[in-house]
């Protein structure tokens, strides 16, 4: 049995399926960091961040999208208070699932 590449080179099969696997790693890893320009968006004399809007939100989704997009708040606080307000909802609105009719 034969564990080479080819028989003339002696490089391991594993060695390279070890060193495929380890770049592979190290590109995902390097794809899915984060940066700062990712997590909190440019902020460079050439992008200022975006003007608030003219008109005030009617509801409490639209002040949080509003926060969200002035810079008052973080992606992570947005995320938060959404899952709060859903939470809320759902306690003071459950949703009835209606019964089966069927014969």
């Amino acid at each position: 049995m034969v564990d080479t590449v080819s028989a003339g080179t002696g490089v391991p099969l594993m060695m390279i399926v070890l060193v495929a696997l380890i770049g592979l790693v190290v590109a995902l890893g390097l794809a899915f960091w984060p940066r700062p320009e990712r997590v909190h968006g440019p902020r460079h004399a050439d992008h200022p961040a975006p003007a608030a809007p003219a008109r005030l939100p009617d509801s409490l989704e639209g002040v949080l999208t509003a926060q969200l997009l002035t810079g008052e708040i973080s992606r992570s606080q947005y995320l938060r208070a959404l899952e709060r307000i859903a939470a809320r909802d759902e306690r003071r609105h459950p949703m009835s699932v209606p019964r089966d009719y069927r014969p």
